[in-house]
């Protein structure tokens, strides 16, 4: 075991309700449902739920370590080929890494909730894919309760300290204008006061079924006994191994002692990150948020100075314990919107993410979407069509032109008109959807005109270190949750086990342009924007009321987030693919520049040459559109539920093969 500081490894107090409660996940597990021990016609069949099941037609417990566990690292690849749907008849969790699937899935079979599930994953993620998601940083969230049929979000954002001022970002002081050092992501000044921590509590609060403690068993366990460093992971610590010599926390977890990076494969404990967990667990997400922990945290990001490995000044942030202390998670209201014969829901400003997907949707509902469904649909779903593409860009082009200019934390810059009913009424988005030609690219569009619009500048910075979790359990509650720590490994400071954010880089550094005021600069107690788009598609009703649950999904994937659900929504209602099919489509759309994306990682798409003997490529040059052919990093986790004859109800489930995802669940 590796010397650890004193700010990292507290004394490791006897972790009694949350071992207790992973001994009780581990006995229910191990039980299936009890049974005989003896053969013959008495014995029950073997319970496989939350297993996978292996070519040979067995199964095998995930992180078992034996042949055929997904668990197992590979490379990190561009994209997993031959991957099927998974079909599940009682609850099902899909995310990013196989360990926290199983963590989830364990979760929903020990009794608890799609809350408790949403708790446990995260704490998994926390630890085996850091430099995606953790404590250190924010998530947004829709829960679903089927029992009074209500959706409500949850607003994990982080926040900057009271302390910021309009130039936090670009400017060490009123005084010395000069950047921040060595940069704004790597300097104190990135780093905005955690929420994933008080949303997780909050929403547990309400619609936890288990003891909070019981969630923690999964995340300690696996820190205490260590991982094997995965393909993602391992990748993410060769890119920004110069960075991580800053901090000598970091470099003693990712690095060796030579200061070369751990590989991939390699087992890693975390010791201190079990010793936060346990705090957690028995004391709750207050001590997140005052005590030792949050003095930790604030002395980091007050830090100034970088570490011997890789010496010079570092510009400290503002952020206090009053900051820490004084920060809420919110609920606020869900954006949805009607599409065919659909609902579909999304988070909420400060995210632009439910509103973009939104005005998306509405803008194509103004075209018939299913006349340019994909040729030649395989496991991969299919190739996409020129027009279907074409179309799906231009109304995206419209959409992000309105979040650049208009969307920030509405609790400090309102919407204009009425707000979020003005931005995605049907009559507006008609009109928005008469600007797109069929013959040719607009190229690159401007926000729109509606009432009371303030004259405002636009702003489109956004990074991309995110994760993505869709759960529905027994009852049919539903969580979908995107978790970030904003761009890869966050400001790359590692405090008491996992690293801190970077979010407030997703504010605009100026606070103006030539138009106006930014909605999206950098104010005082204020929340970044995001384009997150946690998404929950319903069946809707004869009578136009919202009916039974359909889809659950979304993505991690910075500013192309938007993207990568409103193409997998899209491949769902209007193409009729299954949910692995929409979930591996080919991602393409445009974050309104002339460049049109087309995900090269995809085995669908020809992209020698930049892409000129591609028949896709091609048809959308002859219409103008400047198309990339780069390889593009979703996440997309999705759970479609399938009514079978008789009202028998499926759930099935995708999991993108640009990254490690898994789908488990129980019939």
């Amino acid at each position: 075991m590796r010397n650890l500081s004193s700010r990292q490894a507290p004394a490791l107090a006897r972790p009694i309700h949350a071992l207790s409660a992973l001994a009780l996940l581990l006995t229910l597990a191990a039980c299936g449902g009890g049974g005989s021990d003896s053969a013959g016609p008495a014995s029950p069949a073997p319970d496989t739920a939350c297993q996978t099941t292996t070519t040979a037609g067995g199964t095998i417990t995930v992180g078992s370590g034996v042949p055929g566990d997904p668990a197992l690292p590979e490379p990190s690849s561009g994209f997993r080929l031959n991957m099927k749907p998974v079909t599940h008849a009682k609850y099902m969790v899909v995310t990013a890494n196989p360990l926290a699937t199983k963590a989830g899935c364990d979760t929903l079979k020990a009794g608890g909730s799609a809350a408790d599930a949403a708790v446990a994953v995260q704490m998994v993620l926390g630890l085996v894919e850091p430099q995606s998601s953790g404590l250190g940083g924010g998530a947004f969230l829709l829960h679903y309760n089927a029992t009074t049929n209500t959706l409500q979000s949850y607003d994990g954002r982080e926040m900057a300290p009271a302390g910021a001022t309009e130039d936090y970002l670009r400017f060490i002081s009123a005084t010395q204008q000069t950047a921040p050092l060595p940069n704004a992501r790597a300097s104190g000044r990135s780093i905005g006061t955690p929420g994933a921590v008080r949303m997780l509590d909050m929403l547990h609060k309400d619609h936890g079924k288990l003891p909070w403690a019981a969630n923690f068993g999964a995340g300690i366990q696996l820190a205490t006994d260590g991982f094997a460093i995965s393909g993602r992971l391992a990748d993410a610590i060769v890119a920004n191994r110069a960075n991580l010599l800053r901090d000598p926390d970091a470099v003693a977890y990712f690095l060796n002692a030579d200061l070369t990076v751990k590989a991939l494969g390699t087992k890693l404990s975390n010791p201190a990150y079990a010793a936060t967990l346990t705090t957690l667990a028995n004391s709750g997400a207050d001590a997140f948020y005052s005590g030792a922990i949050a003095a930790d945290i604030v002395a980091e990001i007050q830090r100034d100075a970088a570490g011997p490995a890789a010496p010079g000044a570092l510009t400290p942030g503002a952020t206090t314990l009053a900051d820490m202390a004084g920060y809420q998670a919110k609920k606020r209201e869900p954006v949805c919107i009607d599409y065919r014969n659909t609902v579909v829901c999304g988070m909420g400003p400060p995210s632009s993410g439910g509103i973009a997907v939104a005005q998306t949707l509405g803008i194509l509902e103004n075209f018939y979407m299913a006349g340019y469904a994909p040729s030649a649909i395989d496991l991969y779903g299919g190739k996409p069509s020129i027009m279907g593409v074409h179309l799906v860009s231009e109304a995206q082009r419209l959409a992000y032109a309105d979040r650049n200019a208009w969307v920030a934390d509405t609790d400090f810059v309102p919407l204009p008109g009425n707000g979020v009913s003005s931005v995605i009424d049907k009559g507006y988005l008609r009109a928005r959807a008469s600007l797109i030609r069929l013959d040719r690219s607009m190229g690159t569009a401007t926000a729109g005109n509606i009432a009371n619009k303030l004259p405002l500048g636009s702003s489109a910075t956004e990074g991309n270190g995110t994760t993505h979790v869709s759960i529905i359990d027994a009852q049919g509650n539903v969580v979908v949750m995107t978790t970030t720590v904003e761009s890869s490994m966050g400001a790359f400071r590692f405090v008491r086990g996992f690293l801190l954010n970077n979010q407030l880089t997703d504010f605009s550094p100026t606070p103006s342009d030539a138009n106006g005021p930014i909605a999206n600069r950098v104010q005082p107690l204020k929340r970044p924007r995001s384009s997150m788009a946690p998404t929950i598609v319903f069946n809707r009703n004869a009578n136009g009321t919202r009916g039974d649950v359909l889809m659950a999904t979304g993505s991690p994937g910075g500013a192309a987030i938007i993207q990568f659900v409103a193409k997998t929504v899209i491949g769902v209602v209007d193409w009729g693919l299954d949910a692995q099919q929409a979930t591996a489509m080919m991602n393409f759309g445009s974050a309104n520049s002339v460049t049109t994306g087309l995900g090269g990682e995809h085995p669908n798409l020809v992209v020698a040459n930049n892409g000129d003997g591609d028949t896709l490529v091609q048809g959308l040059r002859a219409l103008g559109h400047t198309v990339s052919v780069g390889a593009q990093s979703s996440g997309v986790s999705t759970i479609v539920r399938v009514k079978g004859t008789g009202g028998s109800v499926s759930l099935v489930g995708g999991a993108d093969p640009r990254r490690e995802g898994l789908v488990l669940g129980a019939n």
